[in-house]
């Protein structure tokens, strides 16, 4: 009886630990959730330091693990438990409110409780800003000036690129894709390219979700600042391309274009035959008639021998393209009279010739002569024109300074289709969107582009931090080496381009 009556009573005893131990549970929560509400140093934020451009990486470790940005000197730390560097950082250097980069939850440190507060909603919309549909499909229906952070007023999509030391030809390059709307409004959305499958330690995708993130942040509404660096985007071109492409190092456009397109399409898993964004907004076929030519060194008997042969006949092949190459008359060697080099200048049409299907190009490999002429059968939704300035020979690089004459709308390629695609393509007249322009010398030089806004149907030049609106008739002066077009649908408004 007395060891039950025992029993019994350190079972009460029990009973009133584990009520006891729940009450302090429930009062820890309660005074939990009235610090996180009521945080005493969230005005001691400064937002003007603010700059999630750069890699997410500790200041002090360099690890990318678990980073907190300190939100009132701007910089990053490691961790949040005793003795890592964002504790220390806030004991001596009483700065208490810290952002989880990954979790997008904020903390107040050394005390190290959550903080639950509407007001921060800015911050974290500026990390990783997130775009609905409606909001994507009225990004070209108004020209809408925002306000930054900073005071500087912006147009969204219309933002500087940091140059960081010489990587403008990148720039120009993303800059003009960030302008192509169903690319941009693809990479608005992270659910549409979240579920692609790559395979394991493929490195590619980096390139599409750095691209992702590069848009959400030019066409972000709500900036602390009007321009944007690329620093992440460029980290991961330059471990995509395996250091081909640099920043501290000028490249050229075209190459860096090429590489950008093929690189993305398969990191979105496209292939020859499954189509990406990319090649739904930029692919075209063509038709290359090649003839293979005999040695010009062999006696006129044996030529005329050899082009009988079945090897030297004609072949068709069927072929696509991302961008048309148009090639540019040389330009002229001797001065004027007047002691100075005339700039020769050439109509855009004369060059487009290359693709009639009747104006035969010769073309030399190392042990090879090719005769080859082509013609268009599929022309894209967004048609990209690379003008070829540059020709390297042993020596050195050389560029080709001519001004090639084109209107800004109107230019119908019906002529450069064959007989059945002319039949079945209905439309075929491109207006401008994007001029991407090469100054200077060959090998150094700077880049810098026009891009028109479809919202206010305005035209901007852009180079590096630098935008100003510019007069379309002002474009055609430039030596233009990547241009963008843009194929005219039959419900287009025809008024939405200001033409030359």
């Amino acid at each position: 009886m007395v060891s039950l009556k025992r029993e019994r009573d350190t079972e009460v005893d029990d009973d009133d630990e584990e009520e006891e131990v729940a009450a302090k549970i429930r009062r820890g929560r309660v005074t939990e959730d009235r610090r996180s509400r009521h945080c005493p140093y969230l005005d001691t934020i400064n937002r003007s330091v603010l700059d999630f451009d750069f890699e997410k990486l500790c200041s002090i470790s360099l690890s990318h693990i678990n980073v907190y940005a300190c939100l009132i000197c701007g910089k990053y730390f490691q961790g949040r438990g005793l003795k890592s560097h964002a504790y220390t950082h806030s004991v001596q250097f009483t700065h208490h409110v810290f952002l989880n980069l990954h979790t997008l939850k904020f903390y107040c440190l050394p005390d190290n409780y959550e903080i639950i507060d509407s007001s921060l909603e800015d911050i974290t919309y500026v990390l990783k800003p997130t775009f609905t549909k409606q909001h994507i499909s009225g990004l070209d229906k108004h020209g809408k000036l925002y306000r930054a952070y900073d005071g500087t007023t912006y147009l969204p999509g219309i933002v500087g690129l940091n140059n960081i030391k010489a990587n403008d030809y990148a720039n120009v390059v993303l800059q003009a894709f960030s302008n192509v709307p169903p690319l941009r409004n693809y990479f608005l959305e992270e659910e549409n390219y979240k579920g692609i499958r790559r395979p394991p330690g493929d490195i590619m995708f980096l390139l599409v979700q750095r691209f992702g993130e590069l848009m959400r942040k030019l066409w972000n509404p709500r900036n602390f600042k009007a321009h944007v660096s690329p620093h992440e985007m460029l980290q991961a071109v330059v471990l995509c391309s395996k250091k081909n492409f640099q920043i501290t190092k000028q490249g050229d456009a075209v190459d860096f274009m090429t590489w950008f397109l093929n690189a993305l399409h398969g990191a979105l898993g496209g292939t020859k035959k499954k189509p990406s964004s990319i090649t739904k907004a930029f692919q075209g076929t063509m038709r290359i008639f090649s003839k293979k030519l005999p040695h010009p060194d062999l006696p006129p008997e044996e030529k005329e021998a050899l082009l009988l042969t079945e090897e030297y006949q004609e072949q068709m092949s069927e072929s696509t393209f991302l961008f048309l190459t148009l090639d540019l008359p040389t330009a002229p060697l001797y001065k004027d009279e007047k002691e100075q080099l005339i700039i020769p200048q050439v109509p855009l049409f004369n060059i487009l010739a290359k693709f009639t299907g009747s104006t035969e190009k010769e073309y030399k490999t190392y042990k090879e002569n090719f005769l080859k002429r082509f013609q268009l059968t599929k022309l894209p939704p967004y048609l990209i024109f690379c003008i070829k300035r540059f020709t390297k020979n042993n020596f050195f690089v050389e560029k080709n300074p001519t001004i090639v004459n084109f209107p800004i709308t109107n230019v119908d390629l019906r002529e450069y289709l064959t007989e059945e695609a002319q039949a079945t393509e209905k439309n075929t007249t491109y207006d401008l969107v994007a001029n991407i322009v090469h100054d200077g010398k060959p090998t150094e030089g700077a880049y810098r582009i026009h891009v028109l806004h479809h919202g206010t149907g305005k035209w901007y030049e852009m180079q590096d931090l630098q935008v100003i609106d510019i007069l379309p008739q002002m474009i055609t002066l430039s030596e233009a080496y990547i241009q963008i077009w843009k194929r005219r649908e039959a419900d287009d408004d025809t008024n939405n381009h200001t033409g030359a």
